[in-house]
């Protein structure tokens, strides 16, 4: 699906800049969101059906909603730059605005 495949570029994309981050609790952060919970989450809501489904997609949405705000504050504070970090927050703006758009169908 849609939202599977946007997870798992922002995976590979958020792999790429890990190593440039120096701030330990912003990088476990978006390591925990990035590798773990977006993803399975989005596996999970796949086996679900009904207001179930659309629970876990509301958290699948608000981690992936996490993983943004971190890579702006990553941005802003210096951690990584612009340029570098561009398509990440291109596939995180993307992927929220997906499961916004599923979740408001589905409900």
């Amino acid at each position: 699906t849609l939202p599977e495949s946007l997870a798992l570029e922002q995976i590979r994309l958020l792999a790429l800049l890990s190593p440039r981050f120096v701030n330990n609790a912003l990088t476990s952060q978006i390591s925990w969101a990035r590798g773990y919970a977006v993803a399975l989450n989005l596996a999970e809501a796949g086996g679900r059906s009904g207001r179930d489904r659309v629970r876990v997609l509301r958290i699948a949405s608000g981690e992936a909603r996490e993983v943004l705000a971190a890579l702006t504050v990553t941005e802003a504070w210096g951690y990584a730059d612009a340029e570098s970090i561009t398509a990440a927050l291109r596939t995180a703006s993307r992927l929220t605005a997906v499961l916004r758009g599923l979740i408001a169908k589905l409900r």
